[in-house]
């Protein structure tokens, strides 16, 4: 495995970490946008400018997310309900 198929294989990873963990704090929105400019310019240096426009695409839009969303609540635990 070459040097720049791991750092594909790295930046897609991570996007789908930082997705998978979104709904717990705003922050990991900023991760998912940063890994998708990662696998953007893993796209551009592989030659898939496709791929790697498609992946700046949706950098912008978590950004977009990230810039909109609420700003995080400390989580309460919630309480057991005695029977």
């Amino acid at each position: 495995m070459d040097s720049l198929t791991l750092f594909g294989l790295v930046a897609v990873s991570l996007m789908l970490i930082f997705y998978c963990l979104e709904h717990r704090d705003r922050l990991y929105i900023l991760g998912f946008a940063a890994s998708c400019l990662l696998g953007s310019a893993y796209g551009f240096l592989q030659g898939a400018w496709p791929f790697g426009m498609v992946e700046g695409i949706w950098a912008l839009v978590a950004l977009r997310r990230w810039w909109t969303s609420p700003q995080s609540k400390p989580t309460q635990k919630r309480k057991r309900s005695k029977k």
